[in-house]
C-alpha cells in the first residue's frame, strides 16, 4: 500500500512539474522570439497576443484528438470491419445488430431504464429539495441523500448487493430485503434472477444515487425563486402544495429539463452496475455491457463491439444536441 501511495504521489508531482515546465518553456520562448530585440518579426505585439492562447489550449486540443476524436473516427472504421478489423464487411455487422435477440433485448432493458430512472430521479430530487427547505435538520437531511454520489457505481452495487442477497431455502438470509419480506411472513427470493423485474431492482440503484445530484441542483434553483412571487401566493390564499406545483415547477422548469437530460445520457452509458450485479443474465443486459462483452470478450469482436458502441452514439448526440440548443437560446434571451 506504501508503494502505492508513493507511486501515486510521485505521479502527481511529475504531472505538475511536467505542466509548469510546459507552460513556463513555452512562454519564455514566445517572449524571446518576439522580444523588443528581435527585428525579424513586424507586429510583434499582434503576433504575440495571437499565439498566447493556443499555449494554453493545444495541450489540451491534442488530449481531446487523441482521447475522443481519434476513438470516435476509430470505432466508425471497426464497425465496417470484421471480427479482426482486416476485413471490409459492409453493414453486414448493424445487420447482425438488429437481428440479434441478444441485442434487442438490450434495446428493450435501455428503454426501460431510460423511461423510469430519470423520472424517479427528477421526482424524488425535487420533494427532497422542496421538503428538506422545511424542517430544521434539512440540511443533515440534504447530506444523508446526497452521500450516495461520493460512492462509485461499482462501490454502490457491492452495498446493495447485500440488500437483495438470498442465501437459498432453509438457509439464514443476509440480506436485508430478504429480512423484512421474512419478517412480514413472505418467502424470501432470489431478487436479482427474477426476470424483467430484476431490471427494476438494479435501477433502485441508480436513483438512489443520482437522487442526491438532482436534489442539490433543484435546491438550488428553488433559492433563485423570488421570495416575492411566493409571498403574494400565500397572500392570495394558495396552499404550500399549490404554490410548489403551479409556481416554483414553472419557474424552474429549465433546471428540471437539464437535470433530466444529464441523468438520461448517464443512463444510455450505464455499465458498472450492470456488470456487478447480473453481468448481464436474467435478461437484464444493456447495450454498454454487451458493447464490453462483444469487444473484449469471447475473443473480442472489434466489429460488432464498434456496431454497439455506435449504437449508444447515436443515442446520445440527440439529446446532447438538444442541451446544446436550449442553452443557446438561454443565452440569446438573456
Amino acid at each position: 500500500m506504501a508503494v502505492q501511495l508513493l507511486n501515486a504521489l510521485l505521479a502527481v508531482v511529475l504531472a505538475i512539474g511536467v505542466c509548469l515546465l510546459y507552460f513556463v518553456g513555452t512562454n519564455y520562448l514566445l517572449e524571446r522570439i518576439f522580444s523588443d530585440k528581435n527585428y525579424y518579426f513586424p507586429n510583434k505585439d499582434r503576433w504575440h497576443r495571437a499565439i498566447q492562447p493556443w499555449l494554453f489550449l493545444t495541450p489540451a486540443l491534442l488530449f481531446l484528438v487523441v482521447y475522443l476524436v481519434y476513438p470516435v473516427y476509430e470505432t466508425i472504421r471497426l464497425s465496417f470491419f470484421n471480427f479482426g478489423g482486416f476485413d471490409y464487411v459492409g453493414f453486414k455487422n448493424y445487420i447482425w445488430a438488429f437481428e440479434n435477440p441478444e441485442f434487442q433485448q438490450a434495446i428493450l432493458n435501455n428503454l426501460l431504464w431510460l423511461v423510469f430512472v430519470p423520472i424517479l430521479s427528477v421526482v424524488f430530487g425535487l420533494l427532497s429539495a422542496w421538503l428538506a427547505d422545511k424542517v430544521w435538520w434539512g440540511t443533515i437531511a440534504k447530506s444523508l441523500i446526497f452521500m450516495p454520489m461520493a460512492i462509485s457505481f461499482v462501490g454502490a452495487s457491492v452495498i446493495w448487493k447485500f440488500v437483495y442477497d438470498y442465501r437459498g431455502p432453509d438457509t439464514d438470509q443476509i440480506g436485508s430485503l430478504n429480512a423484512f419480506v421474512m419478517l412480514l411472513g413472505g418467502e424470501p427470493q432470489a431478487w436479482i434472477t427474477l426476470s424483467f423485474w430484476n431490471n427494476f431492482f438494479l435501477m433502485v440503484i441508480l436513483v438512489w444515487i443520482q437522487t442526491g445530484f438532482a436534489m442539490v441542483i433543484f435546491s438550488a434553483a428553488l433559492r433563485g425563486i423570488p421570495e416575492e412571487t411566493l409571498e403574494a401566493a400565500r397572500i392570495d390564499g394558495a396552499r404550500e402544495i399549490q404554490i410548489f406545483l403551479r409556481i416554483m415547477i414553472p419557474q424552474i422548469l429549465g433546471t428540471i429539463m437539464v437535470v433530466w437530460t444529464t441523468i438520461t445520457i448517464i443512463v444510455l452509458k450505464i455499465f458498472d452496475i450492470v456488470l456487478a450485479m447480473t453481468n448481464g443474465q436474467w435478461n437484464t443486459e444493456v447495450l454498454a455491457n454487451l458493447m464490453f462483452d462483444w469487444m473484449f470478450r469471447g475473443g473480442g469482436d472489434s466489429g460488432r463491439g464498434s456496431v454497439i458502441a455506435m449504437m449508444i452514439m447515436f443515442a446520445v448526440i440527440p439529446i446532447m444536441v438538444w442541451n446544446i440548443h436550449n442553452f443557446r437560446q438561454e443565452e440569446k434571451a438573456r
